[in-house]
């Protein structure tokens, strides 16, 4: 039979009390890791959100009592009161481990089946169970930290945005349908039949229209939707630390943003981060490291011998060259006697599933390198490619042909995948970064057309709107990145508020005037009204925690996480609905080619 726990007050939690409180009489609750009986003495682990204390039943307890702590089991919730006392054997891994309690009222508050797993065990589950019995994998030690620490860095923000004279205000979270890059969550209306709304994938309209309103400073940790495939830092829902100015410029937004960065690192992890945060134009990052989003805690930076390469007889290099594409190259230093052919090999075959014809290389393992298309070499050229790239002996190069892009993006995803099997990322680094001069505008190479790279409401450089009609690679966004250890953070810009300017920007992406009006008439109508310079960003407070913890993927820092297909193993969402809700809203459902 359970208990109440009337009569009792915790004192505190858990793993709040130390070798001072010896001798007071105190109140716990929380769930039975472990129990131990060892004939005429028993230890009960204590578990709560805060870390574990030690329960002690002795031959001077209460049989009754004692009896209770003889038949609790893992997971059961209990409440105990007891004199806190000097543990005889310490334990230095628990912050608790020179205590325990002498327990002289002991309570069963509630039962529990066995679980379908250990929880202190937990991670060593498949994710198909610890995701059904989420509620039991949170109890897990490391998943209760990571959503502490979340909770955590919510605080810190909101402790410091307000602090800097910023207003929390809350934007809808049912809208109307603004696509913003991916598909809309719609839901739909029952008393405005076949109309919908839209789930926000971001509070882009609102924020700005906030400024418009007057309310210069912005903030919101918003929930956002967005209905595409899920990676290892994708959800289909997620939150950012939303914010807007106005009368700043992209310097003041990225100053207020590296301030709460500075006091973030060193009141969760006691990291100090040195501001001014380094920037890096959007060129240089894809140059050297084949990324918008650097990992600059390692070299192995990219190389252009593309003019070394044309006087080759190679005709693979030669025909990308004339072809208006460049070859490039990574030296990975001492990795020859890692990558053997075999592994090259392999390498290979990464670099052709990512889009690349081909890897060639050079291997030093000798002392005569080893050449993939020495053939097409004359005497010399091999020795003025090492040279100019600085290899030795013991060193590997990698090499790449192909449209500039395209080739700079296959040899930013070899670096890494080189860099992670020679271990060459240190860990324990925070390299924040900012990526400026972002392009305005990115070619679709499936269509050959210019699409927006940002959202259509970026404002462009000043010096970049001349090009707008003549040629789109020169026109740059007043738009920025933050990124850490190769991770993107945040996206942000400087807003267009003239409303001249923003239908053209809406009429360079291919809207007609009506689909405008339909879409975003109300935003180019307010600007009718006087807006004033503003600008923001979104800080991915998900992927930020991932990073701060440790963690492999955003399902770890989210109390209630979706699986690969967008569902959610534990509720089974989402769900069919009945027939009557159905009519309701005047929706019939089709079957798809899968159901038939």
């Amino acid at each position: 039979m359970t208990n109440s726990i009337k009569g009792m007050k915790r004192t505190d939690y858990c793993a709040k009390f130390d070798i001072s409180n010896v001798g007071q009489t105190i109140t716990v609750f929380g769930w039975v890791q472990r129990q131990r009986d060892l004939g005429n003495l028993i230890f009960i682990d204590l578990r709560d959100r805060t870390g574990i204390i030690q329960l002690s039943f002795n031959d001077q307890t209460d049989r009754a009592i004692f009896a209770d702590a003889q038949s609790v089991r893992s997971e059961y919730v209990v409440a105990a009161t007891g004199v806190v006392a000097e543990r005889e054997s310490k334990n230095k891994d628990i912050p608790t481990g020179e205590i325990e309690v002498i327990v002289n009222d002991f309570r069963i508050v509630s039962k529990a089946k066995t679980p379908p797993f250990e929880i202190e065990k937990s991670e060593k589950v498949g994710d198909e169970t610890t995701l059904k019995y989420r509620y039991l994998n949170l109890r897990n030690e490391k998943l209760t930290k990571n959503i502490l620490m979340r909770h955590e860095i919510a605080k810190i923000a909101r402790e410091y945005f307000y602090a800097n004279d910023f207003i929390e205000i809350e934007t809808p979270m049912m809208i109307k349908s603004t696509p913003e890059g991916a598909r809309d969550y719609v839901v739909p209306s029952r008393i405005h039949n076949g109309k919908f709304y839209a789930l926000p994938q971001s509070p882009q309209i609102y924020k700005q229209l906030t400024m418009i309103a007057g309310f210069d400073r912005y903030i919101q940790l918003a929930r956002c939707f967005r209905d595409e495939d899920l990676r290892a830092d994708r959800q289909p829902e997620f939150t950012q630390i939303d914010l807007e100015m106005s009368f700043v410029d992209c310097d003041d937004i990225m100053d207020m943003a590296e301030g709460f960065i500075s006091k973030l690192m060193k009141e969760t992890i006691d990291v100090n981060i040195d501001a001014p945060l380094p920037r890096m134009t959007f060129a240089d990052a894809m140059n050297k490291y084949g990324s918008d989003k650097p990992d600059t805690r390692f070299d192995m930076l990219i190389e252009d011998i593309s003019d070394w390469a044309d006087k080759t007889d190679f005709v693979v290099f030669k025909s990308a060259i004339a072809d208006g594409g460049a070859v490039k190259a990574i030296v990975a230093k001492n990795a020859a006697s890692t990558y053997t052919r075999k592994k090259i090999d392999k390498l290979t075959d990464f670099a052709k599933g990512i889009g690349a014809k081909g890897l060639a290389y050079v291997r030093w393992a000798d002392e005569a390198p080893n050449c993939s298309f020495a053939k097409f070499l004359k005497d010399g050229e091999l020795e003025e490619l090492l040279s100019t790239l600085g290899a030795e002996q013991g060193d590997v190069v990698l090499i790449v042909s192909d449209k500039t892009r395209k080739a700079l993006t296959i040899m930013g995803a070899l670096r890494l995948a080189v860099a992670k099997e020679l271990d060459l990322i240190p860990q324990g680094k925070w390299n924040f970064l900012w990526i400026t001069e972002m392009p305005f505008f990115e070619m679709d190479e499936e269509t050959g057309e210019w699409v927006a790279a940002h959202h259509p409401f970026t404002m462009p450089m000043e010096e970049s709107i001349q090009y707008l009609d003549t040629d789109k690679s020169k026109v740059k966004a007043q738009a920025f990145d933050l990124v850490l250890n190769g991770t993107e953070l945040s996206s942000g810009s400087m807003r267009i508020t003239d409303c001249e300017l923003q239908t053209k920007m809406f009429e360079l992406l291919g809207m007609e005037q009506e689909e405008i009006d339909a879409k975003f008439g109300f935003l180019v109508d307010a600007y009718h009204y006087a807006a004033p310079p503003h600008g923001g960003m979104g800080i991915g407070l998900d992927r930020l925690a991932m990073l701060i913890c440790g963690a492999d993927s955003l399902r770890d820092v989210i109390a209630f996480p979706k699986v690969q297909n967008a569902s959610e193993l534990m509720s089974g969402a989402p769900s069919y609905i009945d027939d009557v809700q159905l009519g309701e809203l005047g929706i019939d459902i089709k079957a798809s080619e899968d159901d038939e």
